[in-house]
């Protein structure tokens, strides 16, 4: 499932690629991957003529700002993939839920093989509290070694499940946040309450850490993941904990263990987590 890594990537390949243009058509073949009250005829009339004047992202979704200052936001779900259509790897989209047609020729294509994805079109009013319903970004400045340890201590749920919950902080998902707690020497089922100061503000460096190396690797491709320029990302290659049951831990060598939280496959070292 594309996280904060993955979103942050394809954000900037499209930056690089799509700003300036202006959409001169829209197409889409599978309307149910629009969020209410959007149709495929509104978002037709909605967004052709306009020019995209930036592209960026919230949490883990991909989001185009036109001129006008309304912003399309791609929620990637579990298999979304964007990119344009004069990349190679587009011939190989076989699950294509909206074309956004440029006016050089070029196509937006937005790929979901599940569609658990979904596109809105969010209104320059809506916007603060639209994006207000989310956690402060782990990168920027507003999320402190401080603020983690507040939020932790307010919460006896474990400290995985807390790390997943988008209102508390955005864009961490399960790949990211097993890691983050691996380098910060935390069990996932600890009590997020139960954190020490020191321990908060390991996880707090751990968690940025992994975040940017991981977009510096371009994310991290197990099977449907592709940046938009059609390429895997390399971050899978530096997992340390996740999905690695059974194998060898590399810094002590004992075997990670899988445990399941909330339905949810979360994994760690028993030596190095204490």
């Amino acid at each position: 499932m594309p996280e904060l890594p993955e979103a942050e990537t394809i954000a900037r390949d499209l930056r690089r690629r799509v700003v300036g243009s202006t959409i001169a058509r829209v197409d889409v073949p599978r309307p149910d991957i629009l969020a209410a009250p959007l149709d495929p005829r509104r978002l037709r009339v909605a967004l052709h003529g306009h020019r995209i004047a930036g592209c960026s992202r919230r949490a883990k979704k991909v989001v185009l700002t036109l001129e006008d200052d309304r912003r399309i936001v791609i929620h990637l779900g579990m298999t979304g993939r964007v990119m344009t259509s004069d990349v190679e790897p587009a011939d190989d989209l076989r699950h294509i839920v909206v074309r956004i047609g440029l006016d050089d020729g070029r196509v937006i294509l937005f790929d979901d093989a599940r569609r658990f994805g979904r596109l809105e079109l969010v209104d320059p009013a809506d916007w603060p509290a639209w994006s207000a319903a989310l956690g402060p970004e782990p990168l920027s400045a507003a999320f402190t070694a401080d603020s983690l340890l507040a939020g932790l201590r307010r919460s006896t749920t474990p400290v995985r499940n807390w790390l997943l919950d988008q209102k508390r902080v955005a864009g961490i998902g399960n790949i990211y946040a097993c890691e983050a707690l691996f380098r910060a020497g935390v069990r996932p089922a600890r009590r997020a309450r139960s954190l020490t100061r020191r321990e908060a503000a390991a996880l707090h460096a751990a968690i940025r850490d992994v975040l940017r190396e991981a977009i510096r690797a371009r994310g991290t491709t197990f099977r449907d993941y592709r940046d938009a320029e059609g390429g895997r990302g390399a971050f899978q290659q530096r997992l340390a904990v996740y999905d690695r049951e059974g194998l060898p831990c590399f810094a002590c060598s004992r075997p990670i263990r899988r445990t399941v939280l909330a339905n949810r496959s979360a994994f760690h070292c028993p030596r190095c987590q204490r």
